[in-house]
């Protein structure tokens, strides 16, 4: 197991070596704030927080953070994707347990010390929970990270009915996207150079491996655009410009909601 997380570290998901080191004093301390509902769920002899808001009885979607952890960010995606039409239930597992990373160095040895194989638990714990608590039907989707944990859970995941991953491709050690059981979506950036993990060159391998796999499937690159272009909050547009993403994402993040939505609510109405 040592050898698989020095692997998905300095291979796959070493984000850090990437980035411009502007970043390295901007820390963003801001939270979104709603009507989330704290709750925790067990799985194993394990208890882990979780972020609920949206309408009860309604289709649900666990919603899987960034490198940063449970931030103002992921708590801004999850809040937009409850008040999308017909009104879903978005739900936020704590994969750090409490911690955020407040900078690239805070955030890569947050990710470089997750236990993937137990994340992978805690998204199944998720959707439990959902399908358990009003939601017949129960979507997952992430960012970076959390994009990779998603391809990896409709593989790994039994109960999902359908995934939409953003710029984040899981290493073959954790799961092979052929693999896939669901219907996947994925978004990547032409100008994203994580390399391995959400550049061009891996988004296309991706397209390859959903086709093998049989299940419905849609992968769009967005030109012009580098990773995490679905950040549009003021804070993270100034995050982003501390990472050397200098593009105009705007335009690219409101085409990605809208095929967002229409994916969803195509494979998870009654």
């Amino acid at each position: 197991m040592a050898v698989f997380f020095r692997t998905l570290g300095s291979k796959s998901l070493n984000l850090r070596t990437h980035l411009t080191p502007s970043l390295a004093c901007l820390q963003i301390r801001s939270m979104a704030t709603s009507e989330f509902k704290k709750i925790q769920i067990q799985r194993d002899d394990i208890t882990f927080d979780a972020y609920v808001v949206g309408k009860e009885d309604a289709p649900g979607i666990v919603v899987i953070q960034e490198w940063w952890g449970v931030d103002f960010e992921i708590k801004n995606h999850a809040i937009k994707i409850s008040q999308l039409e017909p009104g879903y239930k978005a739900l936020i597992p704590d994969l750090y347990r409490g911690k955020v990373g407040l900078d690239v160095a805070e955030a890569q040895h947050l990710m470089d010390g997750l236990d993937w194989p137990g994340a992978v638990k805690d998204i199944q714990a998720s959707v439990n929970w959902l399908k358990a608590n009003g939601s017949h039907k129960v979507g997952v989707t992430g960012y970076c990270m959390g994009g990779a944990l998603t391809i990896a859970s409709s593989v790994l995941v039994p109960g999902i009915d359908a995934g939409v991953a953003f710029y984040g491709v899981p290493p073959p050690e954790l799961a092979d996207p052929a693999n896939t059981k669901v219907p996947i979506q994925a978004h990547f950036g032409e100008l994203d150079n994580f390399v391995g993990f959400s550049d061009i060159k891996t988004a296309k391998a991706l397209e390859e491996k959903l086709k093998a796999s049989g299940k419905p499937h849609e992968v769009h690159v967005y030109p012009g655009v580098t990773h995490a272009f679905m950040n549009t909050s003021p804070q993270g547009i100034e995050r982003r410009k501390g990472m050397g993403m200098l593009d105009d994402n705007e335009a690219a993040a409101e085409l990605a909601w809208s095929r967002f939505q229409s994916w969803m609510n195509c494979y998870l109405s009654a």
